[in-house]
């Protein structure tokens, strides 16, 4: 424990246990996970029977990739009170996330049996149909949840996401531009609308979407960003910082079962591959997980480590990198500046996924090779762009992301002073149901 959460720990000892719940809800809030877990614990040693501090102990264990601990603590919960709703809700939340959806519909069913009134638990339920492609029951608990609450944004938004899983485009737009009428700064409504538009090749009304949503959300860093990536206007160099946290530390709990189970992710064990194939048997390797996220590379990677470090702009995904147990450090750091502080100190720089972030990839990459040791590997994987689409040799794509020709990375690559060992091509993920094409590219460092 930290000197700073010792103090304030010590600080609470006069506060009755509701203020100090409050409190520890309060840090929960904001993201001061291991201050408000260990408030939490601390509530209930001296009231082991204190059912919301279980239960919401049991929902920040679970947001800090301890999901079978945050079960069996929400679990005490509702053996504690056995007939309140929102306990049933939360478990059937962390289920579904977890790909447990057997699990889910019965924590859904009882918190429905005992409020069947709450319009959030039948849109939450009708959600988990929905990814059991059971349609037409999902579409009728969406519609029962409107009728309990017409301005539930959410329904609305998943009742689009419902017709455009089944084709039905127009019917998916008719929905989210029904949500955005309820909630007008709606963020998951617009960001849905715009690249449906996009996906029908009507970028102008995409673009228009997002103008609309930085006008009632100027601050949105999501709005900003895929407004300048629909329309062209203002195009970063690479993704904003806020951007970035923003968008993972929201994903963080679901990133490894959104990735793994629904897009077949294979960009990790593509840059694991790629790097035993150039360090054969070799062990004792000092190398850098830069943009580690939840730590996918690192159990692939470490045997071949004696120093295993990873930097991530994501607050959250690095707390469930730290689970995984195979990390000698971690920062929470923007890369290029972190590589940029790292003079000759690795053997191997490995950034799968990360890069596609980038527009021009000459600064990080000349970063990354002044921060290897002679002889040093640098493996990244990047979407793969042809030179008709992005004559500048990468383009920003109207999802956020960046994509690469061969040509800018052979390119960057010798601007570095690297040579290129590979640069092949290969499936990296499904998105949409199709193949994302990417490069999964090796050099050294002479």
């Amino acid at each position: 424990m930290t000197d700073d959460i010792q103090r304030e720990m010590e600080a609470i000892t006069d506060l009755s246990l509701e203020e100090a719940l409050g409190l520890a809800l309060q840090l929960h809030r904001e993201k001061a996970h291991e201050g408000a877990e260990a408030l939490y614990r601390r509530i209930i040693e001296v009231a082991p029977d204190m059912a919301d501090a279980c239960h919401f102990l049991g929902v920040l264990c679970h947001e800090r990739g301890r999901s079978a601990e945050g079960v069996a603590l929400i679990a005490r919960a509702i053996e504690l009170v056995p007939d309140f709703p929102g306990f049933y809700n939360n478990l059937g939340n962390i289920h579904v996330q977890c790909g447990q959806l057997t699990e889910a519909t019965a924590c859904y069913g009882r918190a429905i049996e005992l409020a069947p009134d709450d319009a959030n638990l039948h849109n939450n339920y009708g959600a988990l149909l929905k990814a059991e492609g059971r349609f037409e029951e999902a579409a009728a608990s969406f519609r029962h949840a409107i009728a309990l609450d017409s301005q539930n944004a959410r329904a609305y938004n998943n009742m689009g996401l419902l017709y455009a899983a089944q084709g039905q485009t127009a019917e998916a737009i008719h929905y989210y531009c029904q949500s955005i009428s309820r909630i007008p700064g709606h963020p998951e409504a617009h960001k849905l609308l715009g690249l449906t538009y996009y996906s029908l090749g009507r970028h102008e009304e995409a673009a228009e979407v997002f103008r609309q949503w930085v006008e009632v959300a100027p601050d949105h860093p999501v709005a900003r960003h895929l407004h300048a990536a629909c329309s062209g206007q203002g195009v970063p160099e690479r993704a904003a910082d806020d951007y970035l946290e923003y968008t993972f530390d929201r994903f963080a709990s679901s990133f490894e079962e959104q990735l793994n189970l629904k897009l077949s992710y294979q960009a990790p064990q593509l840059c694991a591959a790629a790097l035993s194939r150039q360090v054969g048997a070799r062990r004792g390797l000092s190398l850098l997980d830069a943009g580690c996220g939840t730590g996918l590379c690192g159990p692939l990677v470490a045997p071949m480590c004696g120093r295993l470090a990873g930097v991530d702009l994501s607050g959250g995904m690095l707390e469930l990198a730290a689970n995984k147990g195979v990390y000698t450090e971690l920062e929470k750091a923007e890369l290029t500046e972190f590589l940029l502080g790292q003079d000759g100190v690795w053997d191997v720089i490995m950034s799968a996924d990360t890069l596609c972030y980038f527009g021009d990839l000459r600064r990080v990459v000349m970063a990354a090779a002044g921060a290897l040791k002679a002889e040093g590997v640098l493996v990244f994987t990047v979407e793969r762009a042809d030179d008709g689409d992005a004559p500048e040799g990468f383009r920003i794509n109207p999802h956020g992301r960046y994509s690469h020709t061969c040509g800018h990375v052979e390119e960057v690559i010798r601007a570095a002073g690297l040579d290129l060992l590979e640069a092949g091509e290969d499936t990296l993920r499904t998105e949409g149901g199709k193949p994302v094409l990417g490069l999964v590219v090796v050099a050294r460092k002479p």
